[in-house]
């Protein structure tokens, strides 16, 4: 699928409508009850599914959790607030970029397999 294809589909299933490549675009209430996670089928979702960095990542005092899912979303807790941000993130190489549901955006860098570096802090993998 090109690039061009793939950046379709999600604009679509932001948008709520289903992309198709002969008839445009269909109004998801035409197409019954359907989330536009069914319609992320990207090759870069499929490689989040099983990627070494999904899991659970904490701040050394605890108080910051974020799970990387295997969706390629992420849930993040502060303290004890739970889902305190969630959005979607992509995983390149040792980079991390992040798209809150909110609209912010943030990256990080992997420092090994258990170090993460996000917005000045510093998260330990969860084992």
């Amino acid at each position: 699928m090109t690039d061009n294809l793939i950046l379709a589909r999600r604009l679509a299933a932001l948008a709520g409508v289903t992309f198709t490549a002969a008839f445009g675009v269909a109004p998801l209430t035409q197409l019954g009850a359907a989330s536009a996670d069914q319609f992320a089928t990207t090759a870069q979702d499929k490689k989040m599914k099983h990627h070494t960095y999904v899991g659970m990542w904490v701040t050394a005092d605890g108080i910051i959790r974020q799970e990387l899912l295997s969706n390629g979303r992420y849930d993040e807790a502060r303290g004890t607030r739970k889902s305190s941000y969630q959005g979607r993130y992509e995983i390149r190489g040792n980079r991390i970029d992040y798209w809150d549901d909110t609209g912010f955006t943030a990256d990080g860098t992997f420092v090994g397999q258990d170090e993460l570096h996000h917005g000045g802090m510093i998260f330990y993998r969860e084992r």
